[in-house]
């Protein structure tokens, strides 16, 4: 598994979490939206990534963490 912290500028609505790989999705004062949690392997990274593409949000970074668990 793969910790994962990626932010985005824009909202995105916290219904919106279970399609995204059941992230946390949080937000901050600066327009931003920060999505948290862990994903199985670099391929589901991938495909939020994509998804978060599709929805034409601007890329702020990605942050990821190996974790043994």
């Amino acid at each position: 598994m793969r910790t994962v912290e990626i932010r985005v500028k824009g909202c995105i609505d916290e219904h919106w979490s279970a399609w995204l790989a059941g992230l946390s999705i949080t937000h901050t004062d600066q327009d931003e939206t920060v999505l948290s949690g862990k994903v199985v392997d670099q391929a589901a990274l991938y495909g939020v990534l994509a998804m978060l593409r599709d929805l034409g949000l601007p890329l702020l970074s990605v942050i990821g963490q190996e974790s043994d668990c």
